[in-house]
């Protein structure tokens, strides 16, 4: 098994974190698979936000995550993509174990994320490593695609 190294994203990875996510596999439908680099950008270095890479032994990104604030409590996490071939070595329990540590660290209560509804697929993984859905909206859901899946972990000294 290759060994993997989490990291945090810097500007020079933007190209790479787009890569696995196009190669991630998300249906056409999907407003995933119009992102951009440019996009990507805004969104991992506004105020706040930011993401993590996985690397293998050869330094490749094979797996990325972003998150950003979502209020006082909330730490959103999205983008989480795998390339194919790593998928079952745990590289995606392990960028959501940085973000939840991430959120723990800044006093956030709670991780919330989205599940496409072109996704559904990925709601046993994040059921599996505690998360729960809930019928909260989803403030960042985009206004062309249906409303996601939304689901939420405790995270924080305090929550519950």
């Amino acid at each position: 098994m290759t060994p993997f190294t989490v990291r945090p994203i810097s500007r020079a990875d933007l190209r790479d974190f787009h890569h696995v996510m196009m190669q991630a596999g998300m249906d056409a439908r999907s407003s995933w698979n119009r992102t951009t680099t440019a996009d990507l950008e805004r969104s991992l270095f506004a105020g706040g936000a930011g993401g993590f890479v996985t690397v293998n032994g050869r330094g490749e990104v094979v797996g990325c995550v972003g998150y950003r604030p979502d209020g006082p409590y909330t730490l959103t996490l999205n983008k989480l993509a795998v390339l194919p071939e790593v998928r079952g070595e745990g590289v995606g329990r392990q960028l959501v174990a940085e973000v939840e540590g991430l959120a723990h660290q800044r006093g956030f209560r709670r991780v919330l994320l989205a599940v496409s509804q072109f996704n559904l697929g990925a709601v046993p993984f994040y059921a599996h490593l505690g998360y729960v859905e809930t019928s909260e909206p989803y403030a960042f859901a985009s206004p062309t695609s249906p409303a996601p899946v939304v689901m939420v972990r405790e995270v924080g000294v305090n929550s519950g």
